[in-house]
């Protein structure tokens, strides 16, 4: 009697590499869709921490000008104005000026010429100097701009504004 041998095939049936793939790109998927989740928040991060660090600088030198200032030029007592001059105890600064040019806050020394003191990722508007002094008082001044991260690609995680106030006083003689 002749018995009859079957080998068994040791493999993948068509069914089990099928699954295989399919689970494989499942995976892929969650991980890729992940990563771009997480790239994004950075991206967002990133834009963020820009806006506030530059505005926190720009409010800084302002508020220190401001405090080492003999005398409030412009604007007047009472008044708003989008530019703000000071006379400072080193003559050679005086006036020392404050505006907005080009979407930058510069400040301009005496004679010297004007420093953007925000970068080209940043645009500076509603730039405000309002005079809150009282008559034989220190001068007060209140700083108000918003700060708005420039999105050339149209990006959402690249969309962010935010608005700074601020105020500081002449510092008494």
């Amino acid at each position: 009697m002749k018995l009859l041998h079957i080998t068994h095939r040791r493999g993948f049936t068509l069914i089990e590499l099928l699954l295989y793939v399919a689970i494989s790109s499942a995976i892929l998927l969650v991980t890729s869709l992940f990563l771009q989740t997480l790239l994004e928040s950075r991206i967002k991060n990133q834009t963020i921490a820009e806006v506030e660090q530059q505005g926190l600088q720009v409010m800084q030198i302002i508020t220190q000008a401001l405090r080492n200032a003999d005398s409030i030029n412009f604007p007047v007592q009472g008044e708003s104005a989008a530019s703000l001059s000071i006379n400072t105890i080193e003559t050679g600064n005086n006036p020392t000026l404050f505006d907005l040019v080009s979407d930058a806050i510069r400040i301009k020394e005496g004679g010297a010429s004007p420093i953007a003191l925000t970068n080209s990722r940043v645009a500076v508007s509603d730039l405000t100097f309002k005079n809150l002094s009282h008559t034989s008082t220190p001068g007060t001044i209140r700083v108000r701009f918003m700060l708005t991260h420039v999105n050339r690609g149209g990006r959402t995680e690249y969309n962010f504004s935010k608005i700074f106030y601020g105020s500081a006083s002449l510092r008494q003689p």
